[in-house]
């Protein structure tokens, strides 16, 4: 065998051209906004030469951004691929500062060669008046960082319109449609459809395209726009990252990039929960999220999935992936969330109407959720069940008088239904009022202002009672009543759910010598004062109140 004969000069130029993209380099970065203020985005740019096979596969390579506040608590961001190659590339960081004053941070990139810090740096997060993020804080309320208390009240937006559907439907006329009615609130999909981040293949929708990118470009736009209007408008938003048809063998699965003949690492949809591969590519996903958005107040908690339990039975209720399963990944994905977020937004999941065995007790998970349809007489009984069984808040994410469409012959009924799960929502013990599904339904028929009247009543809640609700029973005829008191307020919800019109008193158990009773339309938000009532023995009686079949009011008395 002939001897290999190796020019001296160029073996030395191959070796440290080797050696060069072997071992990572953090060449340079910077700070692009020109101040930093509180609560509000500060980005860098940083340069590196490092090799990688896959940018955002964070076994290959990661860059992470560590950060001492100002109190001195230590903080770690993940940091996200912009562009370029190995020899080149450019990413960045997005940062909310949550304190005040100095931070001293550096960057450190790995790859499998080695990792590497680059030298200090140093800003200032000047203080804002913004309220910042919101958290859990009680069964009734979430909390900012600045302590502000916070219900909310909207309606689910879960996607754009899709290809077969007016196009007037999009985030920038609906969300400002909703800012300006009082609504403060909403939920939103990724899917294939919708902001469809990890879909190379894309359905039913001219608003995004197929692509051979492992993020899809255009979902990276669109979630980028949204986050901005979502901040301009003062919304909060859950962001739901995934729905249970992407884990149909009818529905999405076959063109998921999960799939293993899409050129995923599953074979089942079962496997998407237990094989290892899987769970690290769904880790990816997160951490680009975190690295992306995570620096929004906007957003209120990210949502695993829509609806988990329509993936995890067939439709004789059969169970098709095993419950453990889906628990022990929520458990894991819930924990990992946490740990790279430092903004530790809120964590949750859903299910349509049957529980996953085990997932409501998952300790990341912030708050529990179910949908309810069909039943919407149902919700006030399910906040009890669920807190005094797993003590964590508890939401209605989505609710409505049918779940099939939105046929508008149902209308005044879909109206109704709409009205009163609101109310219901706002006299029980949770952070987020029953979320109504049919968007486009509730637009077209002139609904949205009603969030007006909820709004000025939540409000007046929160700044009567500072956080403090208690419910109390309500005595009238044939009336459905509900009553809370906030405190020294008494707010009173009265509904005619029946065929005619019915005149009867209003009591309940009352502390004081004296009262102001005050009566409140919620389609007109107009207030009119009561005179006739007596207190007597600790209870107050108002006189005989008409209320016209399927028709809502609410009393608010103030002691005196």
């Amino acid at each position: 065998m002939k001897a290999l004969k190796i020019i001296p000069g160029l073996f030395l130029l191959i070796l440290s051209d080797f050696v060069g993209l072997a071992q990572p380099k953090i060449n340079a970065y910077q700070l692009l906004n020109k101040g930093v203020k509180q609560y509000e985005k500060a980005e860098w740019e940083i340069k590196l030469a490092a090799r990688y096979s896959n940018p955002y596969n964070q076994k290959d390579i990661t860059l992470d951004m560590s950060l001492i506040s100002p109190s001195g608590k230590p903080v770690a961001l993940p940091c996200y691929f912009e562009g370029g190659d190995t020899t080149a590339s450019v990413w960045r960081a997005r940062f909310a500062p949550q304190e005040a004053g100095k931070y001293v941070y550096h960057f450190r990139v790995q790859n499998k060669t080695g990792a590497v810090e680059s030298a200090s740096g140093a800003f200032i997060a000047v203080a804002s008046l913004k309220p910042g993020f919101l958290h859990k804080n009680s069964l009734w309320t979430f909390k900012f960082d600045n302590g502000q208390l916070f219900r909310g009240i909207g309606e689910n937006v879960g996607w754009e319109s899709r290809a077969f559907e007016n196009p007037k439907w999009t985030y920038d006329y609906l969300l400002p449609t909703l800012a300006k009615n009082g609504a403060n609130f909403f939920r939103t999909w990724m899917c294939y459809w919708n902001m469809p981040l990890e879909w190379q293949k894309v359905n039913s929708t001219k608003r995004y395209g197929n692509t051979t990118e492992y993020f899809n470009p255009g979902a990276i736009k669109r979630m980028d726009e949204l986050v901005n209007l979502t901040d301009s408008l003062h919304l909060y938003f859950m962001l739901t990252m995934d729905w249970h048809g992407h884990l149909m063998e009818g529905g999405g699965w076959k063109n998921s990039p999960y799939n293993v003949v899409n050129g995923g690492p599953a074979k089942t949809p079962t496997e998407f929960f237990t094989l290892r591969g899987a769970r690290d590519k769904y880790k990816n996903k997160l951490r680009y999220v975190v690295a992306r958005w995570g620096y929004s107040t906007s957003i209120a908690a990210f949502e695993f999935f829509n609806e988990v339990d329509n993936a995890a039975f067939n439709g004789a209720d059969s169970i098709l992936i095993p419950h453990a399963a889906i628990t022990q990944w929520h458990d894991e994905m819930s924990r990992y969330l946490k740990d790279i977020d430092p903004n530790r937004h809120m964590v949750t999941t859903s299910v349509s109407h049957r529980d996953i065995i085990g997932m409501n007790s998952i300790a990341y998970i912030d708050f529990n959720q179910k949908h309810i349809y069909k039943h919407t007489e149902k919700i006030p009984a399910i906040y009890p069940d669920y807190i005094q069984t797993f003590g964590k808040p508890y939401v209605v994410g989505e609710f409505g008088f049918r779940w099939e469409d939105d046929d508008p012959k149902y209308g005044k009924d879909e109206d109704y239904d709409y009205k009163r799960g609101l109310w219901y929502g706002l006299f029980s013990p949770t952070p987020l009022l029953p979320m109504t599904w049919w968007w486009e339904l509730f637009d077209t028929r002139k609904m949205t202002p009603y969030f007006n009247g909820v709004r000025q009543i939540s409000d007046e809640m929160l700044k009567a009672g500072n956080g403090s609700f208690e419910q109390f029973a309500v005595t009238i005829d044939r009336i459905e009543s509900h009553g809370v008191q906030c405190g020294n307020k008494f707010f009173v919800y009265l509904l005619n759910n029946t065929g005619e019109k019915i005149t009867s008193p209003v009591s309940f158990a009352f502390k004081g010598k004296g009262a102001l009773v005050k009566q409140f339309d919620p389609s007109t938000r107009q207030y009119k004062t009561l005179a006739g009532y007596t207190v007597l023995r600790g209870s107050i009686k108002i006189g005989d109140l008409s209320l016209d079949t399927k028709k809502e009011t609410v009393l608010v008395i103030e002691t005196r």
